[in-house]
């Protein structure tokens, strides 16, 4: 190689998952966990007795974090699970387009682009835009992210 090539490094990332192992006897009521490949919050468990074969079960009740559906799983607590890395953060509405997307500002003045009003649950978009009143009000909108989904799950006028 010579030293006057050029790379083009197209993406940088520090290489943090989405999720993170666990075991499902360390889930708790009110955490997050994996079912069926969807981020769900943990509405409640019941743990059966351990069987036969030696393992107790734990039975989780959960609700899908960005559609609201709920889901059920049932896991060995010994065994492993994945829990999505979940994150919030407060961003104030600077403008709603046409199309329902958002123009959002964080409080470092970041601005951010890439989320619509939200869909679930019903009726929360037409909320929004009434309570933003076209720019009248200071609105604050509660961003969840994980596993590469971002929707917007609250807000409030200032």
């Amino acid at each position: 190689m010579s030293d006057d090539e050029d790379y083009a490094i197209e993406n940088s990332d520090a290489g943090a998952s989405l999720t993170i192992p666990c075991e499902a006897g360390q889930v708790k009521k009110g955490g997050y966990m994996m079912i069926k490949g969807k981020p769900c919050k943990v509405l409640s468990i019941s743990v059966s007795k351990t069987g036969k074969h030696g393992h107790a079960k734990c039975n989780f009740l959960a609700v899908d974090i960005f559609t609201g559906k709920k889901l059920e799983d049932m896991v060995p607590s010994t065994h492993g699970t994945t829990v999505p890395v979940v994150k919030k953060t407060e961003w104030e509405i600077i403008d709603i387009g046409d199309e329902d997307e958002l123009t959002l500002m964080d409080e470092s003045g970041d601005q951010k682009t890439d989320v619509n009003l939200p869909t679930i649950p019903e009726g929360m978009d037409k909320k929004i835009r009434e309570a933003w009143n076209e720019g009248e009000n200071q609105v604050m909108v509660t961003v969840q992210a994980a596993v590469g989904l971002e929707q917007v799950v609250a807000f409030k006028t200032l």
